[in-house]
């Protein structure tokens, strides 16, 4: 046996002892869902979480996503590269944001392990490092033109026009181009308008508010629990607030971990936005979360998790902890979910007006979760009840392969819901059956 095969079964060996050891008699829990969630009691992994994590096989022989009853999915545009985000443009063209995480150097077996799990999932490696235009001429719900607007961003996510600019959400930057309707290329250089910190949590969404005077940038922490201090943590794990009249930014709400997904409440006014929880404390332990997001407001990373919860592998920061605010709404353990959009009502027939969550999925629990695209409905400003299903079948029901992954959710301009799926590199559409 030749070493690259022996390293091989080493990385799959620690994979697999990573979930035995973590979760003996453990057992599958119940998922975590709604306002007032049961969260069970922290289970400590140490320095070896669980690491699971399906095989990307991409849509075979027809397959497609599961609608729920009284709808149906097409392929709106298939053969991307790895689509991440979008954004509809006012003539109806779509903007595809195609882009991953970059692969470090693992120093540790376990990283190394870590790092050849997330290629075959295809949750890393090479990004794509563009942006897709997508045009749907005819109407009939297929795109049949794209083009290369835009290229050589680094890992662009968030996607917003304003007037004649466009701002993009780059792991290291937001940036401006300047932008003329029906254009299907860019080439002008960017403007640089706030720089942002790269590495870990790398996508930075953008929403503009509803006068186009201030963007609201998602940016994710580091690492789990600020493993390497709170000084590199500064100005991450927040949303901030960027006047585009002065060019300046402060931190709009902190204490999240990774928000990404992000939406205005059309009757409240409120920004709510989806994160990504802390790893290491068991299946469900904490739910991801969807919230409002108050000015100032502090939610908790990574001293506690859901309000007031003490994480006690982290060294603690009382009067930080006394001001943390408790999440709206649980959206289960590790779901990964990371798109948002607002659906009013009958959007979809047969669903009420709410949020429609692109759930990516786990890879670090004994049971998979997420891999769906979810609703949320909502009543007087706040979520209730519990989340239902509009696009399943992403996962294999042995949880050994994923078909697709769902990222960003928008909305047509014919009124379909778009769901980007960055291992399956299609994106869906959604509508009455």
């Amino acid at each position: 046996m030749n070493s690259s095969a022996i390293f091989a079964r080493v990385v799959a060996a620690v994979g697999a002892v990573a979930v035995a050891v973590r979760h003996s008699g453990d057992g599958p829990r119940p998922p975590v869902y709604g306002t007032t969630p049961a969260i069970p009691d922290p289970k400590p992994q140490g320095n070896i979480p669980t690491l699971k994590m399906p095989s990307a096989k991409g849509w075979e022989n027809g397959r497609t996503p599961i609608a729920a009853p009284g709808l149906k999915v097409n392929a709106f545009a298939a053969g991307l590269d790895h689509p991440r985000h979008m954004h509809v443009l006012p003539n109806g063209d779509v903007l595809v944001a195609e882009s991953m995480g970059e692969s470090g150097t693992p120093r540790t077996l376990f990283e190394h392990a870590m790092d050849s799990t997330m290629r075959r999932a295809r949750a890393s490696g090479d990004s794509p490092n563009r942006i897709t235009l997508l045009r749907d001429a005819d109407g009939d719900g297929i795109a049949e033109t794209r083009h290369a607007f835009l290229e050589n961003v680094r890992q662009p996510f968030g996607i917003v026009l304003l007037g004649d600019t466009l701002y993009v959400g780059a792991s290291d930057a937001v940036l401006a181009f300047p932008y003329e309707p029906g254009q299907t290329r860019i080439t002008a250089s960017a403007r640089t308008v706030m720089s942002t910190k790269p590495g870990g949590h790398w996508t930075r969404n953008l929403i503009a508010n509803t006068d186009g005077t201030r963007l609201y940038v998602a940016v994710g922490s580091l690492s789990n629990i600020g493993d390497a201090g709170m000084e590199a943590e500064i100005d991450r794990a927040c949303i901030h607030e960027l006047d585009l009249a002065t060019g300046q930014s402060r931190v709009f709400a902190g204490g999240l971990r990774n928000p990404v997904g992000m939406a205005w409440h059309p009757e409240t006014g409120a920004l709510w936005t989806v994160v990504n929880e802390r790893d290491g404390l068991g299946d469900e332990t904490p739910p991801d979360y969807l919230t409002s997001v108050r000015d100032g407001g502090f939610y908790g990373w990574p001293y506690s998790y859901w309000g007031k919860t003490v994480d006690d592998r982290v060294p603690q920061d009382t009067a930080k902890v006394a001001t943390a605010l408790a999440p709206d709404y649980a959206l289960g353990g590790h779901t990964a979910s990371l798109g948002l959009a607002w659906l009013p009502e009958a959007t979809l027939p047969g669903f009420p007006a709410g949020m429609a969550i692109g759930q990516h999925g786990s890879w670090n629990r004994s049971t998979l979760s997420g891999y769906k695209l979810a609703f949320v409905a909502f009543e007087n400003g706040k979520p209730v009840g519990l989340p239902r299903d509009i696009l399943t079948g992403f996962l294999s029901p042995d949880e050994k392969y994923s078909y697709g992954r769902p990222v960003g959710v928008a909305i047509a301009a014919d009124n379909a819901v778009l769901m980007a799926d960055d291992v399956g590199d299609v994106v869906w559409r959604v509508t009455a059956a």
